[in-house]
């Protein structure tokens, strides 16, 4: 079945801008790249680059209401009048041959690495996560998702209880999983997320008995040590007593998916349950993190 994809050119201040009103308007995929054939030298590992003139594409279910997505990118996205927003149809086959074609391994951190399943890792006794581009959000390249990898690297993790909340590939959930984490529980409440994050889980090898995937609201977890929630930053402020709850006295609360505007509301939401630390940014973009009260 074919799929919808919008497409919108952007300034750098933009971009990031763009990106979130695209996912919170419903887009299963979201991208970044170059609008004019500019070279971007890729120094940091993990890092990602970022263009003058950016071209910003959603990818959208076939049935989206588009003349409604396209207003209200128009009325919030502070675009320039001359900047066009083209919809497209893409078939299947061709969007899965892009995300092969753009799809390599990334380090971050010290020890771990994302692979496509399709090829062999850069370094075989790292911590390689072997992944599959699907339409679930998260292999890496976004600079949220860099961040909270960045930060289970940095972090002991080994004999854990960890949880994924919004697990969407379960990148996150399998990183940790491999570091050594005693149990890990995933947790999105997209179907589509759950059956990506099962699949993944399966090609990593590891054990459901280790990370388990499940939809909000299913009882009897464990409160965590660590929990990690990469999303939105309306959704967090929405969510902060449930998951505050989900976290023991003395745990860390990881939080993205926010842009450095957002932040200072998103800290205040969560200071009621948390000591909240000092927050670290890229790209506009911000990793949240607090100590359990």
């Amino acid at each position: 079945m074919p799929w919808l994809q919008l497409k919108v050119r952007i300034t750098e201040s933009g971009a990031a801008l763009v990106e979130t009103l695209l996912s919170e308007l419903g887009a299963v995929s979201v991208t970044l790249q170059d609008g004019e054939d500019q070279p971007v030298f890729q120094i940091d590992p993990g890092t990602t680059p970022i263009w003058n003139n950016t071209e910003v594409v959603g990818l959208f279910e076939h049935d989206a209401p588009m003349d409604e997505i396209v207003a209200a990118l128009q009325e919030r996205g502070q675009l320039d009048d001359d900047e066009p927003i083209i919809v497209e149809e893409v078939a299947d086959a061709d969007w899965e041959r892009v995300c092969m074609q753009d799809f390599k391994p990334m380090r971050f951190g010290e020890r771990v690495w994302i692979c496509p399943s399709w090829e062999t890792p850069p370094e075989p006794d790292a911590i390689n996560i072997m992944l599959d581009p699907g339409l679930a959000f998260g292999t890496g390249t976004h600079p949220t998702t860099a961040l909270c990898l960045e930060w289970l690297d940095a972090h002991p993790i080994k004999d854990r209880i960890v949880i994924d909340y919004g697990c969407g590939s379960g990148i996150l959930a399998i990183a940790a999983a491999l570091l050594g984490a005693r149990q890990v529980i995933a947790i999105d409440n997209d179907p589509q997320a759950i059956i990506a994050s099962e699949s993944n889980r399966e090609l990593n090898r590891i054990s459901p008995a280790q990370m388990s995937v499940h939809l909000p609201g299913v009882p009897g977890h464990p409160q965590a040590d660590v929990l990690v929630a990469n999303i939105l930053s309306g959704p967090l402020e929405e969510l902060t007593p449930v998951l505050a709850a989900l976290v023991k006295p003395g745990g860390r609360i990881i939080l993205s998916g926010v842009l450095s505007l957002q932040t200072q509301s998103l800290m205040d939401s969560y200071q009621e349950f948390f000591t909240m630390l000092v927050p670290v940014t890229r790209e506009e973009w911000v990793r949240v993190e607090g100590i359990r009260h």
